[in-house]
């Protein structure tokens, strides 16, 4: 992003929108998609990473079934409360961490840079893991995961307000998409990583913190590897242009695009014909805001918009979509391997007429003790299937992502959404029937294929919002999404063992429920090839 880009022979204005078309789609933008969706993948293995690890990991952690919901869920929650006894320690889980860190983290991002937060957040996010994984008892465990979901937080927002800002409104669906096809290959690397990591049986002592460093222990770590290696990665590349002429820093804005169209382009290639980047009116710069009554009052400005007109039932239907689809996406894969691992138990002793539900009531490998179900047998590895049905799974999302990205554009996102929350909706009501294990275990599958909307919900968010709310609104419909993971994994550790039909009924009726809810989300219908005039009305439209 030398001077040598600035000429004074350019003569056009142009919006962000129009500058970033006019610089072209190219190695720039395939390389930032492949690192978003590289983040969202460290994302993912941040926060899932620990269902593979609590059926193995229940001896070390003394672990009970409404412990292991709660564990599941601290990494997205974050603030937890000691009670009674020892062996019972976390009973309760509230939402206010993660409430408390979306905020901070969207208030920050639209105040400071989506960059600027992005790549302390995953550097601290890996050394909390990385401590975590030295353990010693489950409310080490649980404290260390909050603070790791507390940082990872910030990118899992972040990221697609990122990515979005640098390409145009009719590729803006299609990069996020493609960022999304990203991570479900990224996807298919953790059944992977957690058979080569966690099928071992090797320990080694660590008498200092008298403890036994497992398997499941450097699988943390392994997990968290990804998003370190993007921080990295992301100090090469500049804050987004949007950001910046939100800021007021035009011209930066336009070194960064004449940079992208350099790299995006021939070296023979002229530099573009803008002058200048018109700034969108209603932007308010946070760079001159001192004091801690103007930060408050600038927080409530980047808020209170969201819950007032015109943006409160844009806002109100997609935090509570979020927040159904997290519940099922979330929430049942939370138990997936779990569950998975006690079907193919139970098919292996000659059981093949049961539902899911009568397997788990059946489980001969657990006991009742007051209000909790504790193991028996510890089992430090998995079943070999259990891994492959769990790569299956995420080989079907990997694909279909990748179809979502080719025809979300023509079909539109209205039909996306309304396709797949009703398939994972019926699905999830076939499991409680069907007494067919080998069959019910791909209508699972199918059921939390509902994860498909979550990325094009945060598509949908991005175009709903203007430049300078956006990074918020994201943040704040990833918070009610979180406090679905709350509810589907807590939910499921209390009802799992005692009411396994009620778990995946409520699932089914929240997929059902927001697919009926996809049609009243404003201009949902339009497709993204519509043009855009550029007038004094459209840059504000633009801005968006």
């Amino acid at each position: 992003m030398s001077s040598k880009f600035k000429d004074p022979d350019r003569q056009e204005d142009a919006t962000v929108d129009d500058a970033l078309t006019q610089a072209k789609f190219g190695l720039f933008n395939y390389t930032l998609i492949i690192i978003s969706g590289t983040i969202i993948t460290a994302v993912m293995l941040e926060c899932l990473s620990i269902s593979y690890v609590m059926t193995v990991a229940e001896c070390d952690l003394q672990l009970t079934t409404s412990q292991k919901g709660i564990l599941s869920a601290v990494v997205i929650i974050g603030i937890w409360i000691q009670v009674k006894r020892c062996f019972l320690t976390l009973t309760r889980v509230f939402a206010t961490g993660i409430i408390v860190s979306s905020h901070l983290w969207g208030f920050l991002a639209d105040t400071q840079g989506r960059r600027a937060i992005i790549v302390p957040t995953l550097i601290l996010s890996f050394i909390s893991t990385l401590i975590s994984s030295f353990s010693t008892t489950f409310v080490w465990m649980a404290v260390f995961r909050f603070c790791t979901g507390f940082f990872i937080s910030g990118p899992s927002a972040s990221i697609y307000a990122y990515l979005g800002e640098f390409h145009s409104y009719n590729t803006r669906s299609r990069a996020i998409m493609g960022a999304s096809f990203v991570f479900g290959t990224g996807c298919l690397f953790m059944p992977g990583i957690a058979y080569i990591t966690i099928n071992n049986e090797w320990e080694l002592a660590v008498p200092f913190l008298d403890i036994i460093y497992r398997p499941w222990r450097l699988f943390f770590v392994v997990c968290a590897l990804p998003g370190l290696v993007c921080a990295i990665a992301l100090l090469k590349f500049p804050e987004s242009p949007k950001f910046m002429v939100g800021q007021g820093d035009t011209d930066r804005a336009v070194e960064t695009i004449q940079w992208i169209h350099r790299i995006n382009s021939s070296k023979d290639e002229p530099a573009l014909p803008i002058k200048s980047i018109v700034r969108n009116a209603n932007t308010k710069s946070a760079g001159s805001i001192k004091g801690f009554k103007s930060i408050v009052k600038l927080i409530w400005d980047q808020t209170a918009p969201l819950f007032m007109k015109p943006y409160l039932v844009r806002t109100g239907l997609i935090c509570f979509i979020q927040f159904g689809t997290y519940v099922t996406a979330h929430g049942m894969f939370m138990f997936f391997p779990g569950t998975l691992n006690q079907i193919m138990i139970a098919q292996n002793l000659g059981v093949d007429s049961s539902t899911i539900c009568d397997i788990v009531h059946a489980d001969r490998s657990s006991i009742t003790l007051g209000n909790e179900t504790v193991l028996l047998n510890c089992k430090q590895t998995l079943e070999e299937t259990t891994y492959m049905y769990t790569f299956i799974a995420d080989v079907f999302y990997m694909l279909g992502v990748g179809l979502i990205t080719l025809i979300i554009d023509k079909v539109g996102r209205l039909a996306v959404l309304v396709f797949i929350f009703t398939c994972s909706g019926i699905a999830g009501i076939l499991v409680v029937f069907l007494a067919m294990p080998s069959v019910t275990i791909w209508l699972y599958i199918i059921l939390l294929l509902g994860c498909y909307n979550i990325n094009v919900i945060n598509a949908v968010a991005v175009d709903l919002f203007p430049t300078n709310l956006r990074a918020m609104a994201v943040s704040i419909s990833l918070m009610f999404g979180r406090i679905g993971s709350v509810f589907g994994t807590n939910m499921n550790g209390l009802l799992l063992d005692s009411h396994c039909e009620a778990t995946f009924w409520i699932a089914s009726i929240m997929m059902l429920l927001c697919g009926v809810l996809s049609f009243f989300v404003p201009d949902i219908h339009k497709k993204t090839e519509a043009s855009i005039s550029v007038s004094p009305e459209s840059v504000v439209h633009v801005e968006k």
